[in-house]
């Protein structure tokens, strides 16, 4: 009973006067003096913060403006031990971007942000690690450009297939690959996707294999055939003779026996399919004249005759042809790589012209 006693005493102590504080003093309203005092403040601290200010605005403007004289400074050391143009132009943005963040951080420093820039620039605290997640994929794509240039597994103008996309190399950057396809189209794949993936590189061995199937009736001399395929293919100019071609049988159809020429061209110069639509036109118009049979696969026919069809019959005449005619893009067999190079050379770049926002 005392200890209740007791407690409720020093409660009542405790609350009396905060009541008596609150009931006694009523509340004073802000009054313009207050108000133009603070205002005084506020201009006053910030003129005697503009000459710190107005000295890291310049600063900033400064660093902007050294950047890129510095960086081609900084990398004239690299020409010594790489001619890779792709590792200079990545290691000089890298040292303009230090030698701007250089600019910033006197700005923080200069206007008393003295922790926030040091917390900026060690890439700690929220900040850093936003920036952490929104830059992984360019980081790894910088970092795989970079390894890029150092392992070099093709050139620009090269051949390459890269993920299912085969076109010629027009310009690596520090983010992208550049592809022009054969069908004129730019595709921009990423470095990292490019560095992770099988390169297909078609330039750097000139030589390259093309080949094509024929079917042969199996009551021809098979041996005869083969040996007149292979007459056919050395005939062709485009066609070098080492590697040597071959004629195999790769299968036993149903109704023919299939012959595989392989043959080998200078993809250089030469078109590998437009080589093998020569010579595939050259072989049928020879197996005919050499009554070589190509049969159909076996198939029943039905054929149902009419009353109309008795009464009526429609003869069609072949197409004329014109002796006039430029036969140059049939009998064209230069290769392709050329005209998608010029055409890369013309067209404009991606990055060039008016920006999308």
């Amino acid at each position: 009973m005392n200890f209740y006693l007791y407690l409720t005493n020093q409660v009542t102590n405790l609350i009396t006067p905060i009541l008596s504080t609150t009931t006694s003093t009523p509340i004073e309203s802000l009054t313009w003096y207050d108000l133009n005092l603070q205002v005084t403040q506020f201009l006053h601290t910030a003129w005697q913060m503009l000459p710190a200010l107005t000295l890291g605005i310049v600063a900033i403007i400064i660093c902007y403006l050294l950047a890129r004289p510095l960086s081609y400074v900084l990398i004239k050391p690299l020409g010594f031990v790489s001619e890779s143009k792709l590792l200079h132009v990545v290691t000089r943005r890298f040292f303009s971007i230090v030698i701007i963040l250089f600019g910033v951080y006197l700005f923080l420093r200069l206007a008393g942000l003295t922790s926030f820039a040091v917390a900026i620039m060690s890439g700690t605290g929220l900040v850093g690690l936003i920036l952490g997640f929104a830059f992984r994929d360019i980081a790894e794509n910088f970092i795989s450009s970079m390894l890029l240039s150092v392992q070099r597994p093709f050139r620009i103008d090269d051949v390459i297939e890269v993920d299912g996309r085969l076109g010629v190399v027009k310009k690596v950057t520090a983010r992208a690959t550049t592809l022009v396809d054969f069908d004129g189209n730019h595709i921009q794949i990423p470095n990292a996707t490019v560095y992770k993936n099988v390169i297909k590189n078609l330039t750097a061995n000139p030589k390259m294999r093309g080949h094509f199937t024929v079917g042969i009736g199996y009551d021809n001399d098979i041996r005869y055939a083969q040996q007149l395929a292979m007459q056919v293919v050395s005939q062709n100019p485009a066609v070098i003779n080492d590697p040597p071609s071959q004629v195999l049988i790769e299968s036993l159809g149903s109704a023919t026996l299939n012959l595989t020429i392989y043959f080998w061209v200078n993809s250089s110069e030469h078109s590998t399919v437009k080589v093998a639509s020569q010579l595939m036109r050259m072989l049928v118009n020879t197996y005919l004249a050499e009554k070589i049979s190509m049969p159909d696969d076996a198939r029943e026919r039905i054929i149902l005759n009419t009353d109309a069809e008795h009464t009526s019959h429609h003869t069609t005449s072949p197409p004329q042809t014109s002796n006039t005619l430029d036969d140059h893009s049939l009998d064209d067999i230069s290769s392709d790589a050329d005209d998608i190079r010029e055409q890369a050379d013309q067209s404009r770049d991606p990055e060039q012209g008016s920006n999308i926002i």
